[in-house]
C-alpha cells in the first residue's frame, strides 16, 4: 500500500512538473523567434502587463518596459491627465517609409499613410491632442494635401488608435472603417473623442482606392474586434507585401487571451500565403520603428529599406506574440 501511494505521489509530483515546465517551453520558442530583432516585443509580451502580471526576464533585474510615453495607459482604454501632454513628450518628424507608405505618427504610436492613386488610406489616428500636428501638418510637411485622406483604418477601439478620426471626419469628410464588434465598444465608452459610427469592416474585406488595395481580416483577441491588415507597397518601384498586426498587448480574462491565440495562429497563414515580407505595428517598440524611421530620414538612395525583412522573420514576429500568449494562458482569469 505504501508503495502504490508513494507511486501515486511521484505520478502527482510529475505532472506539477511537467505543467509547470509547459509555459518556460513556451518562453524558450518566443525567446527563440524573437532573436535579435523582436527583443521589445518579446520583453513586452512575455513579460510586460498581461495575465499573472509582470514577469522577469530570466537573468535580468526587472521587465524591460519600453515606451512608457505619454498617454500608454490611456491605449488600454482607461483616462489620462487633464489636457493634452507637452508636445516634447509625443512629437515625432514625419518619414516617407516607402515610394506610397508614409509614417506620421507620435513618438510611441503609428499612423501610416498609403497613398494611392486616387487619394489616401491612414491606418489608425492616434490621439485626439495630436492628430492636427502629426498627420494634418505632417502630411503638409511631406507635401501631401490632408483634404486627400479618403479612408481611416482603425485598428481597435482604444484612444491612442482611435481619438483623431473625429477631427479627420469633421475637417475631410474621411470615412472612419472599424469592425463592427469595436464600434459597438466604442459606442459604450463614455470619456473621450471619437467619431461617429460609419463603415464596418468585414472579415477579408478588399478596401480599393484607386491603384491600391488593402485587405482587411478580424483578429480579436486584444480588443472584441481588432483589425488586421495586408497591403502592397514599392520601394524605388520594386512592389513587397506589408502586414500590419493590429493589436499586440494581452489582456488578463481566458476568453480573450484564446482567441488572440487563434487569431495570431490564422494571421500567420495569411501572411505566409502572401508572402508578406515587411511587418508593421501601431506601437513604435514592437516593429523597430525607433530604429528604422531614423534610419530611413537619412536613407542614401539605393540602399537597403530597413522595413523589408523577408517572410521568416515577419512570421517571427508572430510566434513571439503566439507563444508568449500560450505561455502566459495558465495564469489567465
Amino acid at each position: 500500500m505504501r508503495i502504490a501511494l508513494g507511486l501515486l505521489a511521484a505520478a502527482f509530483t510529475l505532472a506539477a512538473q511537467n505543467a509547470n515546465d509547459i509555459p518556460d517551453a513556451h518562453f524558450a520558442a518566443a525567446k527563440a523567434a524573437a532573436g535579435e530583432d523582436f527583443q521589445n516585443l518579446l520583453n513586452f509580451q512575455c513579460y510586460g502587463p498581461g495575465p499573472g502580471g509582470q514577469r522577469t526576464p530570466p537573468g535580468a533585474a526587472s521587465a524591460a518596459q519600453p515606451g512608457q510615453g505619454a498617454g500608454r495607459g490611456a491605449g488600454r482604454g482607461g483616462g489620462r491627465a487633464a489636457g493634452p501632454p507637452d508636445r516634447s513628450t509625443w512629437y515625432a518628424e514625419p518619414v516617407k517609409v516607402f515610394d506610397n507608405l508614409y509614417f506620421f505618427g507620435q513618438s510611441e504610436y503609428a499612423v501610416w499613410a498609403i497613398t494611392t492613386s486616387q487619394g489616401i488610406i491612414v491606418l489608425d489616428t492616434i490621439f485626439d491632442y495630436s492628430v492636427e500636428e502629426e498627420v494634418v501638418n505632417g502630411m503638409k510637411k511631406l507635401g501631401l494635401d490632408p483634404a486627400n485622406i479618403k479612408y481611416a483604418i482603425v485598428s481597435h477601439a482604444h484612444p491612442d488608435h482611435d481619438g483623431g478620426a473625429k477631427f479627420l471626419q469633421d475637417h475631410y469628410g474621411t470615412r472612419v472603417i472599424m469592425s463592427p464588434a469595436d464600434w459597438d465598444v466604442l459606442d459604450k465608452r463614455t470619456n473621450g473623442t471619437k467619431p461617429k459610427r460609419d463603415m464596418e469592416a468585414t472579415d477579408g474585406q478588399k478596401l480599393t482606392l484607386g491603384d491600391t488595395t488593402v485587405t482587411l481580416y478580424i483578429t480579436p483577441g486584444h480588443t472584441p474586434g481588432t483589425i488586421s491588415s495586408v497591403f502592397p507597397v514599392k520601394d524605388n518601384g520594386t512592389t513587397h507585401v506589408a502586414a500590419l498586426w493590429g493589436g499586440v498587448g494581452l489582456n488578463s480574462d481566458r476568453p480573450s487571451l484564446q482567441n488572440y491565440i487563434r487569431s495570431d495562429q490564422r494571421f500567420a497563414g495569411i501572411v505566409k500565403e502572401a508572402e508578406a515580407d515587411i511587418i508593421l505595428a501601431n506601437h513604435t517598440d514592437w516593429d523597430g520603428s525607433k530604429i528604422n524611421l531614423p534610419m530611413l530620414a537619412h536613407r542614401a538612395p539605393g540602399s537597403r529599406n530597413p522595413y523589408i525583412v523577408g517572410n521568416a522573420k515577419v512570421l517571427n514576429f508572430l510566434k513571439v506574440a503566439e507563444e508568449c500568449a500560450t505561455a502566459r494562458m495558465p495564469a489567465a482569469n
